[in-house]
């Protein structure tokens, strides 16, 4: 989609306008998203349930899922049409955010532009795919790990998810793991702005593993499994970020002396 060309600056009140056009019509869209996606809201649960459905398939066993209060399950499928109508939503969203400042930046800063917002849901969807194909299945068994089934006078203790929990427990992960996957973007974007540089991120690389470790821990459910599960992609997409920052950088430094060369 190629944006607007504009013969002269546009007053502020133009833009404020523009702006709000433009915000409209990505609320529109995702409502109209969300109610569409209403409609399959059953299927997209279950979608989401897939997982834990293999585990007790696996295991053997036979549960279900449960909810408690009285508008909790349709409540449950609203959360779900919502969650649906802001990842179909997205692409719209990027193309306005594209469409509004394309205009007022440079010929490299709008491929820059063009790269960020191509490859922001590339990295969200693989961390969620990530969290969906890998995290889910092991945090599972690990949860159910600690069933008890019980002996003569024992009580047992056995799983009954209820909906809005378990939601909650999916849409927790993967809005993290997609969130975290944004870390190579990051650091190239803060780079690009000269806030960041290959030197540092490899001089403080040990910091940075900590971090990760510590962000992890903190964002995961609390088991190990989780926890090392979200660092160490991240520790690779941090050296996948050095990369990337040495591209800018040597990038940046061509120009400049194209720019001097220019000048003499």
């Amino acid at each position: 989609m190629r944006a607007p060309d504009y013969d002269q600056a546009q007053p502020l009140i133009q833009h404020l306008i523009e702006l709000r056009t433009r915000f409209i019509r990505i609320l529109l869209v995702f409502f109209c998203l969300s109610a569409l996606s209403y409609c399959g809201s059953n299927y997209i649960f279950q979608f989401l349930l897939n997982p834990l459905q293999q585990i007790f398939s696996q295991l053997g066993l036979e549960r279900k899922l449960i909810y408690t209060g009285l508008t909790e399950a349709f409540l449950t499928y609203l959360k779900v049409s919502m969650f649906s109508g802001f990842f179909l939503t997205f692409p719209y969203f990027a193309s306005q955010i594209w469409l509004f400042i394309s205009p007022g930046l440079f010929k490299h800063e709008q491929k820059l532009l063009r790269l960020i917002l191509l490859a922001t849901p590339v990295f969200f969807l693989l961390g969620a795919a990530f969290a969906y194909g890998f995290i889910f299945p092991n945090a599972y068994k690990f949860f159910l790990s600690f069933e008890s089934l019980g002996g003569q006078g024992d009580i047992p203790i056995q799983l009954e998810p209820r909906v809005s929990e378990y939601l909650s427990f999916v849409m927790r992960l993967i809005i993290a793991f997609g969130v975290s996957f944004q870390l190579p973007i990051l650091l190239t974007v803060l780079a690009s702005m000269g806030l960041v540089t290959k030197k540092a991120l490899i001089e403080k690389w040990r910091i940075s593993v900590v971090s990760i470790f510590a962000v992890a821990a903190v964002i995961t459910p609390p088991d190990i499994l989780s926890m090392v599960g979200l660092a160490a992609p991240l520790v690779l997409l941090y050296g996948l970020s050095i990369i990337a920052v040495a591209r800018v950088e040597r990038a940046r430094e061509k120009k400049e002396i194209q720019s001097c060369s220019t000048l003499n």
